[in-house]
């Protein structure tokens, strides 16, 4: 199978969140199962600050934006037996940013994106490889499938090319002015354009759902929670009507990236048979950050991105009831100035808390490995990453029961043989101070606690098992694309 992973961003090479982390690890776990898999991205000044140097393939085009014209450069870089092409054009990516500013996003994202989108298009005419599928992520690809179903429709070249477009977060939906649909250069028929407007505006995601030959998203449950109005954002009845081409697909995580047994960035090493080491990390955050030195003390932790999703004002609510238990708080996230603020009130309690408002991975490690327990109580939640990560290291989730927290968080008391984690259903505060509390009882109990540290550590959330369900779904788009 040949494979064409396009996205606005891919670890190690630029990042700023999950999406990066799932589009990095997917084309190794396919390369590794034998698969032939490229990856497409914008070139960002980001790359060279991460120590790559990707070199010249060769390839330019140029890409008509409106009355401008924009000439493009290609370049390539070998990895992992993989090869990533980057769309150079300085005039829209060389900036501090991937899509903007602390302060906003850059005005000309529709250009930026729409551009970016032409020219995959452009480069897989002259790059001398002819993919099956063409794996899109998120809104930054969602004109491509429009684009071969306009532009492109009739060319030899993409006649079976087979388009997957994965949602990674449908709150995230590349809205934009219809008046700026000209910046792209793409010219629609009143037909067509009507079908990409969502509410008066432009959807780079409702283009992507609508055209897509199937769409999935990063979770089994979330696949199921977006098309009812309390998660749709406005598209659900657009995706009931799409919804025997919809499904989903846990993501995953490399074993071998987030290994507590390996990790050179902590200060001891353990796994689920030797846990002495956990402990270690344990005291040593506590010091690093600051925090009192005690064991007994159930020390929890965030590692997020600080935006109304995660539901951080949940902690914020009750934090003077949590206060007065035998806990310490941790957390480690960016965003949101206004959420910033609200959570540095916590700050009073310097012995009990910790706050780190910056992008900062060796730390973040440090945290998974030191935390008791790692909270997520987001409101909604298309996967997480953060709780499969700490599952690895042994700190013990506790999440909200929502999209892929659901799907991968075992309740303790709902099932204490194979329970993992401690859950809540209610978006409100009092569900998770109780929750809180059900994991301090649980955490008073010291052998009870190693033996559920365990059974998560040996959960296996690895991307060859992801990995092996999108190759089933490549192969149904291809049945799909020959008939």
């Amino acid at each position: 199978m040949k494979v064409l992973l396009v996205a606005s961003e891919v670890a190690p090479f630029a990042k700023t969140g999950g999406l990066a982390d799932v589009t990095g690890a997917l084309p190794r776990a396919l390369t590794r199962l034998g698969h032939e898999v490229r990856v497409v991205l914008p070139c960002y000044p980001e790359v060279v600050r991460r120590g790559f140097s990707p070199r010249d393939s060769g390839l330019n085009f140029t890409i008509e934006l409106g009355p401008r014209r924009c000439r493009t450069r290609v370049l390539e870089l070998d990895r992992d037996g993989i090869t990533t092409w980057f769309i150079e054009q300085p005039e829209l990516f060389d900036r501090p940013g991937l899509y903007g500013y602390s302060s906003g996003d850059f005005p000309d994202n529709i250009e930026r994106f729409g551009f970016f989108c032409r020219a995959v298009l452009a480069l897989l005419k002259q790059g001398g490889f002819r993919p099956d599928i063409l794996h899109l992520n998120d809104w930054q690809t969602g004109l491509i499938p429009l684009l071969l179903k306009t532009d492109h429709i009739g060319e030899p070249f993409f006649r079976d090319l087979a388009t997957l477009f994965t949602i990674h977060n449908l709150g995230y939906q590349g809205l934009f002015p219809a008046y700026n649909l000209y910046r792209t250069g793409i010219r629609l028929d009143p037909a067509h354009r009507r079908q990409i407007t969502h509410h008066g505006r432009i959807s780079l995601l409702k283009s992507g759902i609508l055209f897509a030959d199937r769409i999935n998203t990063v979770s089994p449950n979330y696949a199921r929670e977006i098309c009812t109005p309390q998660y749709g954002a406005g598209l659900e009845n657009l995706l009931q009507t799409r919804r025997k081409r919809l499904s989903g697909i846990l993501n995953g995580i490399d074993p071998d990236d987030w290994n507590p047994r390996r990790d050179t960035e902590l200060p001891a090493n353990y796994d689920s048979d030797d846990l002495s080491g956990k402990a270690r990390c344990k005291q040593h955050l506590q010091q690093e950050l600051g925090l009192q030195e005690d064991e007994n003390r159930l020390l929890v932790a965030l590692v997020t991105r600080l935006v109304p999703q995660k539901g951080l004002d949940l902690l914020a609510e009750i934090w003077n009831k949590l206060r007065q238990r035998p806990i310490q708080l941790v957390l480690l996230g960016t965003g949101d100035e206004d959420i910033r603020r609200q959570l540095e009130s916590l700050r009073r309690d310097h012995h009990q808390v910790a706050l780190r408002f910056s992008f900062d991975e060796p730390l973040a490690r440090r945290i998974y490995a030191g935390a008791d327990l790692f909270m997520m109580p987001s409101r909604y939640e298309p996967c997480g990453l953060g709780q499969l990560i700490a599952l690895r290291y042994g700190a013990v989730p506790l999440v909200r029961a929502t999209g892929g927290l659901a799907d991968t968080v075992i309740d303790m008391d709902d099932n204490p043989q194979q329970g993992t984690g401690f859950r809540f259903i209610a978006p409100e505060a009092d569900a998770l101070l109780q929750a809180i509390d059900r994991a301090l009882a649980r955490f008073a109990e010291k052998d009870g606690w190693r033996k559920l540290i365990r059974r998560g550590m040996r959960r296996d959330f690895s991307w060859r098992r992801s990995a092996a369900a999108y190759l089933d779904l490549y192969r149904q788009l291809r049945e799909y694309a020959d008939d």
